[in-house]
Parts: structure tokens; sequence; C-alpha cells
């Protein structure tokens, strides 16, 4: 009797402490979201007993983040800052040998005008502290950098400098530039740690895209194109030449891009990676080809792999690949044999893994875990039967400490042909079974991508709509990558042919469900999910209100506007410029085409300085709706490229968002958060 009264007791005090643990969290506001970190570039050192990574916070004095280098020890012990400069640091990377650590950094202030990395050059700081010191003054910036594996030198990339004549031209101010035409070409260099004597690798009327360093140190697999332009990637082909530059051969020549070119550990096969099938036709899921290094015929290694392959690498012996796929609403990390392609899933969760690192010699895995309530710690996996991730890093481990975060799942539905659509449910924090919620419906940019479990960003901000009482929902809608090639290709030729469908057979699931309220439902996107929600617009009217971000309106002027076409071309079956040009086409998927439908009021949101979704095209349809009478605001971010930066830009962003949709959906007044008021550099 007495053990059974202990444990009565022992239960009341665990709901006790539970609750008054529940009761102590708060929901998140718009500027905790905001001022969630960002962690990258994991790297763990020779010996596996160290891991750097970067860790970008934001700095609301400044008005952006600062990305700072932090070192740990693997079993997550001793975090410290490694680096603390103005400007901030990237590119963690350890000298072979353990003892340095290189990092790039601004130098200087960046002139108007010029890129963010301008004035980036290589810096060399003692794994034991200390100060920093630089390594390179290279007369451009420099970036991607790789250490040789004897440590004794650094090769990097670096655009070509401009001529003196150019440079007075400029001065002068007699600065007219041909437009598409005004780059410098980027080519490899290395420096020497010792003496700091730097000298050229490649040379040439093209540019060095990527590259990466065999494991014996003797050659480089690279992406060779004719300028560095990220509109040309398609002309981008894989080579093979020997560390000093010589003895180049092109492995690929065709009219698709890839990317992660690697050699094997015996320098016989090259790895990559391309957004095309076995003929290299382009538009399909991203998927493994391999090709003899001396040059010869391709080989696609998993013909009918129903994934989107992600990061990939060798193995230690060179048998197997290592690599992340996205499987739709998880990415998850795999394994396939070169020869028998005997595929293996190594890891299995409600989760997206993110910044994957493998390193042979450790035969260990490095890789963040994104999930409901992580934005992606890192852990490190041994590389053996029934061995787990083990955390490192403790970076969000505050986030469901100190905050209530929403409910998600996973749900699928049919659409409207019978396909299985799958997507995110996002519950508000205080939902009643048996209630119907206000509806936000995201839908994802790409739009070859999907989007996964986990803890999102300040864009989307949906631990601040389920705080308000909104249930949102996210669908892969039909076009998204991770379920396959017929269902990404199912744009091809029709843009708008079961995707915009997807989105509202799913809509309709959910309130079929009596989880939402059909009269109370709101839509927004950004990039692709602004073309999506131009599209719904003018397919709709069931929406009471919607924002539409950096989204395409007019296909026919798109496709001349942005920086970049490849995408757009299968589409709608060419060019809208070529003889025959399939004209009809572009138009009948063009939301402008059946502008005059909409009675939604929207919100238009744009980066003036956006090349990818330009600004034009915000302007026509803000300029439709207003002309035909629907309740419209266009919002010009100065300076922001395609993604806002800028901490007052992006809270500018939600706040306008949620005062009109609660305006329009709810019928109530929103006050809007304001930025804090200490405003200084812990923040």
């Amino acid at each position: 009797m007495l053990k059974q009264i202990n444990r009565i007791t022992c239960f009341i005090l665990i709901s006790m402490v539970s609750l008054a643990s529940s009761e102590t969290k708060r929901a998140m506001t718009i500027v905790d979201l905001i001022n969630v970190p960002s962690l990258g570039d994991p790297r763990l050192s020779p010996d596996g007993g160290q891991l750097l990574y970067t860790l970008s916070e934001p700095n609301w004095g400044k008005n952006e983040r600062i990305r700072h280098i932090w070192r740990i020890n693997s079993d997550g012990s001793n975090p410290i800052k490694m680096t603390n400069g103005e400007n901030g640091e990237s590119s963690p990377r350890w000298s072979p040998n353990g003892s340095l650590i290189a990092f790039i950094t601004e130098r200087g202030e960046t002139e108007k005008g010029e890129s963010d990395d301008a004035n980036n050059q290589i810096f060399i700081i003692s794994n034991h502290g200390g100060e920093a010191e630089p390594l390179t003054e290279h007369e451009t910036g420099v970036s991607n950098i790789q250490w040789s594996p004897d440590s004794k030198f650094i090769y990097f990339l670096a655009n070509d400098a401009k001529s003196d004549e150019d440079k007075e031209r400029e001065k002068a101010k007699d600065d007219v530039f041909a437009f598409d035409e005004n780059y410098q070409q980027r080519h490899l260099w290395k420096i020497s740690v010792d003496s700091k004597e730097s000298s050229r690798i490649t040379e040439g009327d093209f540019s060095i895209t990527n590259y990466k360093l065999s494991r014996d140190g003797t050659k480089f697999a690279h992406h060779r194109g004719p300028n560095p332009l990220y509109g040309s990637a398609e002309h981008n082909e894989v080579w093979i030449m020997n560390a000093d530059g010589t003895d180049a051969i092109q492995i690929t020549n065709n009219n698709v891009s890839e990317q992660g070119a690697q050699l094997s550990p015996d320098n016989i096969t090259i790895l990559f990676t391309s957004f095309s099938n076995e003929e290299f036709e382009f538009y399909y899921n991203d998927n493994i080809f391999l090709a003899p290094a001396k040059g010869g015929k391709h080989k696609l290694l998993l013909k009918k792999m129903p994934h989107e392959v992600g990061s990939t690498t060798w193995s230690k012996d060179g048998k197997s690949i290592y690599f992340t796929a996205n499987t739709g609403v998880r990415t998850e990390l795999f394994s396939v044999t070169v020869k028998g392609e005997k595929l293996a899933q190594l890891t299995k969760g409600d989760h997206a893994l993110r910044n994957f690192r493998y390193y042979p010699r450790l035969d260990r895995f490095v890789f963040g875990i994104g999930e409901q309530t992580n934005a992606g710690d890192i852990y490190t996996l041994e590389n053996k039967r029934r061995a787990s991730p083990k955390k490192v890093t403790k970076v969000y481990d505050y986030l469901n400490n100190e905050f209530r975060l929403p409910k998600q799942e996973a749900i699928q539905w049919k659409g409207a042909d019978g396909t299985t659509v799958e997507g995110l449910l996002y519950y508000p924090l205080d939902y009643e079974k048996g209630k119907t919620y206000p509806l936000c419906v995201q839908t994802h940019g790409g739009p070859a991508a999907s989007d996964k479990f986990s803890f999102g960003s300040w864009s989307r901000y949906v631990q601040v709509l389920t705080s308000r009482g909104w249930m949102v929902f996210k669908p892969n809608y039909r076009g998204s990558t991770g379920y396959g090639d017929d269902y990404l290709r199912d744009m091809v030729g029709h843009y708008y042919r079961q995707s915009h469908l997807d989105v509202m057979t799913g809509v309709d699931h959910l309130i079929n469900k009596g989880l939402a309220d059909g009269d109370r439902m709101v839509k927004m996107g950004w990039s692709g999910g602004g073309h999506m929600t131009n599209k719904i617009i003018t397919h709709t009217n069931r929406f009471k209100a919607a924002s539409s971000g950096a989204g395409a309106v007019n296909w026919i002027s798109m496709y001349a506007q942005s920086d970049v076409r490849i995408y757009r071309t299968p589409w709608f079956g060419g060019t809208p410029w070529q003889k025959d040009a399939p004209i009809d086409a572009y138009w009948d998927h063009s939301p402008l085409k059946d502008i005059s439908k909409v009675t939604t009021p929207t919100l238009v949101l744009v980066g003036e300085n956006d090349v990818r979704v330009p600004m034009p095209q915000s302007v026509e349809l803000y300029r439709a709706l207003k002309s035909n009478g629907v309740p419209t605001h266009l919002y010009v971010a100065p300076r922001e490229p395609h993604g806002w930066r800028e901490l007052r830009h992006e809270l500018y962003k939600v706040n306008i968002e949620l005062d009109w949709f609660e305006k329009y959906a709810l019928d109530r007044e929103y006050s809007w958060e304001e930025a804090p008021v200490d405003a200084g550099d812990k923040l």
C-alpha cells in the first residue's frame, strides 16, 4: 500500500513540475523568430576531437546578421568563440595537421556597387587561439578555400582584376557597361602558408565555378564555364586537371548544369550530380552520375531513384557513395554501392538533414538535424551498424525550453486526377479537437523543391501564426522534388496543370476533415510560392486575403527579365523569341491573362535589387490589380536581393502580412511588433 501511495505521490509531483514548466513557456514573437541564429559549415578536426562551425546572429544595431566561427569538443563540451571581427567570418577550414584554422573575412569597407565578397581575404589562426593573421592580400576577393594535404598551401578562387584602363574609366564615371558582359573571369590560385606567395593555376577566357582537390592532392575535379554568371550554368562542364593546372580533360559536353564533381579515392572515376536524366535531358530530379576520369561514357547510377539526391561523397574505399536525399517531407542519409547499386537508408525520422559532411579517415559523418523543435544542431554518426547520431552542439536547445511550439504532421490527400499528394500541417498552439480554425496556405519556392519537417524560418513565421490561432498548411504540390520524376515533370509543357489544383484539393481535404474554416483562409508564398499565389487568386476567390512575394505574373516578360532562364524553357516548350515560339503556352500560364477575375485583396512585396524575379513582375501585378479596383499595395525593400536580409525589412514583411491577413480574414486589428528598443550589438 505504501509503495502505491509513493507511486501516486511521485506521479503527482512529476505532473506538477511538467505543468509548471509548460506554463513558463511562451509563444514566439516575430523578433524572437528573427533572432534565431543560423548554424552552418560544420568541420570536424583531423583527429575527430573538435568541431568548427559558423554561427550567424542578428545585430539590430547594424540591422544585419553577423557570422562568427566557433569551436567545440566533439563530445559537446567547451564551446569557444574563435573569431569576433566587425564584419564577421566564414568558411572555417582545418589544416590537415590540425594546428591551424583558415577562414575568410572581409578586409576594409566594401565600396558601393561591389559584391559582398569583393574584399574577402584568407586569414589564419592557431587552434590554440590568439590573433588571426592575414594570409592573402589578393587584388580581388577570394572564395572556395581548400588546404593541400601537406598543410603547406591553400587553394582559392578569385575573379580576375579589372584593367588599369577600366579602373580609370570608373573613377572618371566614364562607366557605361555592356549588360551581361560586365564580368571578370574567375580562376584558381594557390598560396604558400609559410612564404605567403601566391601563384595562378588556371588562366584563360573561362571561369572555374567550383572545384574539389583529390584526396591525394594530385588532381582537381572542377566545373568550368564560359563565365561566372548564374544564368550561364547550363554551359558549365565537368573537367579534370592536375594540381598544377596541366593536362586538363573535359568530361561532360551537354546543355545542363552539373554539381559536386569529385574524384574517387583512386582517381579513376569522377562523381557528379545533375538535374537531368541519363541522356542529359534537363528537368529531372537530381541524380548521381559516374564517368571515367580519363574521359569516356558516363553512367547514371540510380536509374530508378524515386527521390532527389542532395550532397554526395565517396566512401573511404571508393566502393560506395554516401548521399543525402530529399524523400518529400524529409531528408535522409543513404548509401549505394558502385557495383550492384545496393541502396541502404542510414537515418530515419521526421527531420531534414543539412550541412552534411563525411570524413573518410575517421569514417564518420557530420550533419545538422532540423526538426519541429530544433533548427539544426550538429550531430556526428559513426559509420557502423546500429550506431546512432550523437548530438554535439546545443545552440537550439533554448527553443523548446523557452517557447511553446506548434505540432506539425505530414498529411496526404488525393489530387484532382487521383494522384497522392503530400504536405505538412501545423496546428494552432491552443488547438482543440472538434473546432475549425482559420487557415494560412503557404506554398514553397522553387518550384523544384519541397517543404520538409523542420523548425522553419522567420519568412514564413509559422510559430507566430499558430500562436495567433491560425492553422498553417504547406502542400508539396505537383512540380515538387522528392516524389519521382513524373511528379516533378508534371509542370513540363504546362506549368499550371495539376500544381494549383493540388493546393486546392489539399485545402478541401482539411475543410472536409473539420480542421480548417473555409470562410477564413489566406494565401501566401515567395518566389515560386509567389508564382503560385498569383495563379491561385486568378483561379478562385475563396481566400479572404493573399500576399505575393517576388512572384512572376507574366511569363513572357519574366523570361527576359530574370537572371536565369534554363528552368523555364522546358515548362513552356521553348523560348518566347524563337521561330514559331510557344507564345500561347507562355501566355496561357501567365496569371496576368486572367487577372480580371481577381477579387482577393492582395499584398505585393519585392526586393528592389531582385534579379531572380525582378521588380517589374511585381509592378505588373500591382498595377493590374489596382486598375481593376482590387485592394492592393506594392511594398519595395531598398537594397534587397531575392531573399531579404536586413532585419527591419524582415520585421516589416511579417508585420504587414499579419496586419493584412487579420484585417480581411478575421476582421480584427493587429498591433505591429517593433524592433528591440535596446538595438545594440548584443542582439
